[in-house]
């Protein structure tokens, strides 16, 4: 089904895969009549021409990229919006976007989500922006929509931007990047590798986009095969799928930990064009005729069978027939995974949910920029025709991805199809994706084709005692399953007759509701602020010295975003800097915000010229031992802030706010084995806080302290070994690493955030 290849390759001609060996240029010339290096080939791919195009430096080396496009949704924008007004923000110089997609429900926390939508217009009527309103189209959908361009490059603050199968190459990153863009400043990164995603064969009928997206993400994740690198696909199997169905595979590769993706382009894409009226964003897109790759992740479609994503990550993968045929040994691996991942602090099982040898189902959702496309809900509605969900525990919710192909749903006949099968069609929302919606019952089942299942991403809390889970599948089988009133099923072994209805996009429901204020700003508009909104809060630059005072201690292999600041209610939070702070690792450490205001206290009472010495008995122990061996160390040019310990944080969400809440409570670095993601390192970065890693081994309990002698100055010096002490009745010494960063980035660092770089 898939093989990945041990090194790098060429591709003839788009079809012909070689893999790279001591005779390439003898064997390349005698197949084309061309002298070909490795070097040159590596220019070939329709990433590295599309990254040259936007790449402002003068090398390809190290990039500096200026997009085309920013799209936001409303738990990113205020902040992003915010940040960027506080460094002199006259108007967007590019097209941007904003939309409200997450925090559509404004029944939670009063009235600060309208407050939030409403701070979003003025905005963009201020500063020449987009506005799409509430239920209107999720981020994604909007963009395929309305703003990708074959050879664009879209920069979004959501980790899901992904445009890359209609020929745009897109990236999902935190705010401060985009704010970067805002302010005329470049995204700077290592040229990435790029990856061929060879596709052969066809699908067999009943698989979908998810199906072969999960099997990608189950070969590719754990390994790191893709890490920080571009996906391009590639190969004969392309012809073989629809726009919507790349779509949905496109729209997954987020979950590989990739930096971008990118599609060789045909007549499906400009058909797609044109049927949304915009048939000159087209222009073909393929490699050259010999093109190398740093790898090659081949996938013979044909042999792709439907597949699960049990809990609690992406890329714990089965196809349904495997987890059917192992049902009991596969639960006890998830229980197992439970307790890693739950930390034990409630019971898990899923084993309950086995009634009469088979798998049963509490809920079905089909939603949001991956599941809610046209074609995976014309196929559910062709499985489920003529079928009941039941009047059982068994519920099922879809949301189509935007309000024309509701529009469509509703006049094609499918809508009615649904309805009639027990099934609640809702308006564009991504609240499943985050816990924002749909939260199932507590120790209930949900099958979901929407992007994650990561520890109580649905909803539930742990430290209320909560738990539900969820598990990824495609639309076809999640529809097959609720025809069969809840017992999972796979949707190839359903009798259906798929009618794959045409898609009419009808572009007057956009053109009478979205406010585009392109090229239109008017600086006289007052923006809306509502009570919620605040502005960030002061930040001191980085000291000469540094003690660090370890305030969560997670040995999980993977820590996400999710953990690192929950979703879901807390959302409606993040245009509040402090308040939202108080969710901080909630539910992973509920004791760290207490642990991390205790150490922000002796940094304030440092910052008004209070000796820490006197602060309390543990600090006057720390500064003696530190003096020992650094004795012009003094409270004046040392600086104190928290830190976290973790594995590998960083996996899933672009959101800035699982770095700048602990930068809020007055963490100063994270300490790593590695980061999960490109885009979690560059937060921290961006909220001026040191993103070390340590490759040797530590035990760090928490309230550990650490010293870094000369920190602002190794920062200056462009130095990556870093001199720690972990300060214990002695110094043990430690080496922390920086890895590489920009010359911005350091000055990030040193300022103490974005915000006061741009202040210089």
């Amino acid at each position: 089904m898939i093989k990945l290849y041990e090194g790098g390759a060429y591709l003839l001609n788009g079809t012909e895969i070689i893999e790279d060996g001591a005779n390439q240029e003898e064997i390349l010339k005698s197949k084309t009549g061309m002298s070909v290096t490795k070097e040159e080939a590596a220019k070939n791919t329709i990433a590295y021409g599309i990254l040259k195009e936007h790449n402002t430096a003068d090398n390809m080396d190290k990039l500096q990229l200026k997009f085309d496009k920013l799209t936001s949704h409303d738990i990113t924008f205020v902040g992003i919006i915010q940040t960027a007004r506080a460094s002199g923000l006259e108007k967007f110089p590019i097209p941007y976007v904003l939309t409200n997609c997450h925090n559509s429900l404004c029944a939670v926390g009063g009235t600060i989500n309208e407050d939030d939508h409403m701070f979003g217009l003025s905005c963009a009527k201020k500063y020449g922006g987009v506005y799409v309103p509430p239920h209107q189209a999720v981020i994604h959908q909007y963009a395929r929509e309305m703003l990708a361009e074959c050879g664009a490059m879209i920069l979004g603050s959501d980790s899901h931007t992904r445009y890359g199968a209609l020929g745009t190459m897109a990236i999902g990153e935190g705010g401060g990047e985009l704010v970067k863009q805002l302010l005329c400043q470049t995204y700077d990164v290592k040229m990435p590798g790029v990856v061929a995603i060879y596709l052969d064969g066809k699908p067999q009928p009943g698989v979908g986009p998810q199906d072969v997206a999960l099997a990608i993400i189950g070969a590719t994740f754990g390994n790191g095969y893709v890490k920080n690198k571009v996906m391009e696909f590639v190969g004969p199997g392309v012809d073989n799928l629809s726009a919507d169905y790349r779509i949905g595979i496109d729209v997954m590769t987020t979950e590989t930990t990739c930096l971008s993706s990118i599609w060789k382009t045909d007549n499906e894409v400009k058909d797609f064009y044109e049927i949304h009226g915009r048939g000159a964003s087209y222009k073909e897109l393929n490699p050259g005729t010999v093109a190398y790759y740093d790898g090659v992740v081949y996938v013979d479609l044909s042999k792709v069978k439907p597949m699960i994503a049990m809990p609690f990550h992406p890329s714990n993968t089965y196809t349904i027939e495997e987890l059917n045929a192992n049902l009991m040994d596969i639960l006890d691996d998830c229980e197992k995974r439970a307790l890693v991942s739950l930390d034990g602090k409630v019971d898990f099982t899923l084993k309950d949910k086995v009634r009469n040898g088979k798998l049963y189902v509490d809920q079905g959702i089909i939603a949001g920029c991956a599941g809610g496309g046209f074609e995976n809900i014309c196929a559910a509605a062709d499985i489920l025709k003529g079928a009941s969900i039941g009047a059982d525990e068994f519920t099922l919710s879809v949301y189509p991805a935007s309000t024309p192909i509701y529009m469509e749903l509703a006049k094609n006949g499918r809508l009615a199809d649904l309805m009639a099968t027990g099934a609640i069609v809702k308006t564009a929302f991504c609240g499943p994706c985050f816990g924002a919606g749909d939260t199932p019952a507590n120790n209930a089942f949900s099958i979901r084709h929407s992007t994650r299942n990561f520890p109580n991403r649905e909803g539930s809390k742990v430290q209320n005692g909560q738990i539900s889970s969820v598990a990824l599948m495609d639309a076809r089988s999640i529809a097959a399953t609720a025809a069969n009133k809840g017992y999972l099923t796979a949707a190839t072994d359903v009798d259906a007759s798929f009618t794959n209805p045409k898609y009419y996009f009808d572009k007057t429901i956009y053109e009478n509701r979205i406010y585009d204020g392109v090229g239109k700003a008017d600086p006289s508009v007052e923006i809306k602020f509502g009570p919620n909104i605040k502005d960030w809060p002061a930040m001191v630059a980085l000291t000469d010295n540094l003690i660090l005072k370890v305030a969560s201690v997670i040995n999980d292999p993977v820590t996400t975003t999710d953990e690192l600041i929950p979703s879901g209610e807390t959302s409606s939070y993040r245009s509040n800097p402090l308040g939202l702070a108080e969710f901080t690792l909630s539910r992973k450490d509920p004791e760290y915000v207490g642990r991390a205001k205790a150490v922000q206290a002796v940094e304030k009472a440092r910052e008004e010229g209070k000796c820490m010495c006197e602060y309390d008995d543990n600090w006057k122990e720390v500064m003696d031992t530190v003096k020992t061996q650094f004795p012009n160390v003094t409270h004046e040019n040392v600086g104190v802030g928290s830190t976290i310990f973790a594995v590998k944080p960083g996996d899933g969400s672009a959101r800035e706010q699982a770095a700048s809440c602990q930068k809020v409570l007055g963490g100063w670095a994270n300490v790593a084995k590695e980061y999960a993601t490109k885009r979690y390192r560059s937060n921290l970065i961006n909220w001026g806080m040191l993103p070390f890693v340590m490759p040797e081994d530590y035990a760090f309990d928490i309230d550990d302290y650490i010293f870094i002698p000369d920190i602002a100055k190794a920062v200056k010096d462009k130095n990556d070994d870093i001199k720690a002490y972990v300060v214990n009745k002695g110094m043990k010494e430690l080496t922390f690493h920086l890895g590489d960063l920009t010359d911005d980035e350091r000055e990030i660092i040193l300022k103490g955030c974005l915000i006061n770089y741009n202040r210089r």
